[in-house]
């Protein structure tokens, strides 16, 4: 296709939220709609259905098959980082020296099969590259344990609430780094999405509207602006992760700093670990004082690393408690019970109920018992102090005379005795606020909804509006997902329900292939009835 095209597709970002998207619209019996029995049916009959005839064992005609045409989906992806999928992802892996990811197995990228990666991981033989996830998994109670333990006298043991059964230990064991990447490598070339698919475009603003570049058209279109052109597109799908730029809290002794201050840095902006200055200090064997700030796994994930990269000793400062969690989610909302958990989310009776959920579940940073283990080292061995409950109200940058650099004096609340630091690191996560996102003031102006704390109220379908086809897949679709829509878990039920919304929208031009009855795969659709089915048979 040209730049003057109308894209039907178009997908901004790509990470693991958009590579789970431009799978899942490639993807003709995702395992969402269909068993085990009907993908080997439909596969078959993808594979072969152009080989042979098919038989209508109702009316007993013969139709040939035609050749199948591949994907209907004119789709294009950008994202302002690389032409590469997942680029910052593994990036940022890579600079933390990250060797496995916090999700369990059942979550990747491919819509095809829920064990995809798990499947993936025993076909290549790399079993011992995952790390079980443990105290993690419960032991089922059977009824007959339930009878026996309802007639203990009162005093007696109590089972505890098992949120994670024993039959499904094989999903939750941790992937490294490697195994995913090369799962999502799969993934991409399994749907043609190398080629030409994704660019390296920086957006730069959004509008919905009449094309001046189409005056035929009768239909409104998006007319994308980016750093290389303009692009037009029937349908778009922001999967932008947490959308805004990652910054620095504000210091108020500098105001006109404007979040630029020496010897800082947020944790989502390092581009070289340890920074060229604390190089500089530990190849000279000065000593060096850094302060992590953060409750998250990232700042953990710093701290170990800062101590393993030759830093003398790291201040790690946490708002709050020190939270010690398998997950970023509780595991109510993993096991059996996330059917219930996600019932009492969708029944909220307002946005504002819903985002008390969401902050509720999620119930701030926390660092996973792996990690938790490590800082206690670290601590044990006077290379690493952890204070909790303290925030920092203000610091103070000292220029050293005569020398290269200078140190930071931090006033801290409550108050606490701290050296001067040579280096800050912030791993205080971003702040979500669609509505001050650059390229998004158009459609605000054009085309409003409202938000709760600084996510939109979409529709059901995960939609704009109702009359603006702009979808929103990750963390900017948690009021209608749930506290999960930031994780690869939220990304595939997001793609899932993207999906079915792209597909009532995006009729085919082309007239469909006559049938004399419906199909299995219509009704999953939902575009027939159950009874209708029967005559399939």
């Amino acid at each position: 296709m040209t730049d003057q095209d109308i894209f039907d597709v178009i997908i901004i970002g790509g990470g693991p939220c958009g590579l789970a998207t431009a799978a899942r619209l490639r993807e003709q019996v995702p395992s969402a709609l269909f068993t085990d029995e009907e993908h080997r049916r439909f596969r078959w009959i993808g594979k072969h259905g152009n080989k042979v005839s098919l038989k209508q064992t109702k009316s007993g005609k013969i139709k040939s098959r035609r050749p199948s045409t591949g994907p209907g989906y004119n789709m294009l992806v950008l994202d302002s980082t690389s032409d590469q999928w997942l680029a910052r992802w593994h990036y940022l892996f890579n600079t933390y020296e990250i060797s496995h990811l916090r999700s369990p197995m059942l979550w990747h990228a491919d819509p095809f099969d829920r064990d995809s990666l798990l499947a993936y991981t025993y076909e290549h033989k790399r079993e011992d590259e995952l790390v079980e996830i443990r105290n993690c998994v419960g032991k089922e109670v059977s009824k007959h344990g339930h009878k026996k333990a309802a007639g203990r006298h009162c005093g007696g043991k109590q089972a505890a609430r098992v949120a994670i059964n024993a039959r499904e230990k094989n999903d939750y064991f941790t992937p490294s780094q490697g195994v995913f990447k090369d799962h999502c490598s799969s993934v991409t070339q399994r749907y043609d999405l190398e080629s030409g698919v994704l660019k390296k475009e920086a957006v730069q603003d959004l509008d919905f509207g009449y094309a001046e570049a189409f005056p035929d058209e009768t239909e409104k279109i998006f007319t994308i602006k980016t750093d290389q052109g303009v692009r037009y597109a029937r349908t778009v799908v922001m999967a932008v992760g947490a959308a805004n730029v990652p910054q620095v809290p504000r210091i108020p002794s500098m105001p006109n700093a404007n979040g630029q201050y020496p010897q800082a840095c947020h944790s989502l902006q390092v581009k070289e670990f340890p920074d060229p200055y604390l190089k500089s200090r530990i190849k000279a064997k000065q000593p060096t004082n850094v302060v992590v700030v953060g409750g998250g796994l990232t700042s953990a994930q710093l701290t170990d690393l800062a101590i393993r990269r030759g830093v003398t000793k790291v201040w790690h400062i946490m708002r709050g408690p020190c939270r010690v969690k398998l997950f970023d989610l509780n595991l109510e909302w993993m096991g059996k019970y996330k059917n219930t958990e996600q019932a009492r989310f969708w029944l909220a009776d307002s946005d504002q109920e819903r985002l008390d959920i969401i902050k509720s579940a999620r119930g701030g940073g926390s660092i996973t018992p792996l990690y938790h283990k490590t800082l206690k080292k670290h601590i044990a061995a006077g290379k690493t102090q952890l204070i909790t409950n303290t925030s920092i109200v203000d610091a103070r940058f000292e220029q050293q005379d005569g020398e290269r650099g200078g140190a930071w004096h931090i006033t801290t609340d409550p108050p606490v005795e701290l050296p001067p630091m040579d280096f800050m690191y912030f791993a205080t996560g971003i702040q979500t606020d669609f509505t001050s996102l650059p390229y998004m003031q158009t459609m605000m102006r054009k085309h409003p909804v409202q938000g709760f704390g600084g996510f939109p109220c979409l529709n059901d379908d995960l939609m704009w509006r109702d009359d603006v086809p702009l979808f929103m897949v990750g963390r900017l679709a948690a009021l209608r997902l749930g506290p999960g829509a930031a994780n690869i878990g939220g990304a595939m039920v997001g793609a899932e329900r993207v999906s079915w919304a792209i597909e009532d929208i995006l009729r085919r031009s082309q007239p469909e292939e006559e049938s004399d009855s419906p199909t299995m795969e219509a009704y999953l659709k939902g575009h027939t009835n159950m009874y209708s089915t029967l005559a399939c048979e």
